[in-house]
């Protein structure tokens, strides 16, 4: 079996069976991949810690025959500072929203890696101010790197949110959460 080694932001996750766990993470070197985490949610795994959501992990993975399967993982980041924080715990939910729904699976884009990483470490740094902006700067760069967006093109005088919403054929769930 073919493994390799990459890192990624954990995007979303959902239980599969007794004790694994399916991670949609959006790694730097292949773009948006599912993975299986294989007995993750005992309560002896040593993997656990690290595979939690907006985590920024570095990990072997080995391909599989419907998923990939995560073999080893190393934490690179846990952004702590915004878990505490209702307001930024919606925006990085959110943005993880957005770079799930528009990013399609196996698309290497390192931009949104970057933009993904930068805006988590935003959230983190940023004043209360700041994030009244957060989200739709978020939603234009997005945009603009999935290639659904002119770059210099003003987006004031229209609903991000809804365009996005049109593009993905889907209501987004994360902006109403909390």
């Amino acid at each position: 079996m073919a493994t390799y080694k990459t890192e990624g932001i954990i995007l979303k996750r959902r239980n599969f069976g007794e004790a694994d766990r399916i991670l949609t993470i959006y790694t730097k070197h292949f773009g948006k991949i599912s993975f299986l985490a294989k007995g993750v949610r005992k309560p002896a795994s040593r993997k656990s810690p690290s595979l939690e959501l907006f985590n920024w992990i570095r990990f072997l993975a080995h391909r599989g025959r419907n998923l990939d399967i995560i073999t080893e993982c190393q934490t690179v980041r846990v952004f702590r500072a915004f878990r505490k924080d209702l307001e930024r715990l919606e925006l990085a939910f959110y943005f993880c929203e957005l770079v799930d729904k528009l990013s399609p699976e196996n698309l290497k884009n390192k931009k949104i890696f970057n933009l993904l990483a930068g805006g988590l470490l935003g959230l983190e740094k940023a004043s209360k101010e700041m994030l009244t902006n957060a989200a739709f700067n978020f939603e234009q760069k997005i945009l603009e790197e999935s290639g659904f967006w002119e770059r210099g093109k003003s987006a004031r005088s229209i609903d991000l949110k809804q365009y996005i919403e049109e593009i993905a054929g889907k209501k987004l769930k994360s902006k109403n959460m909390f």
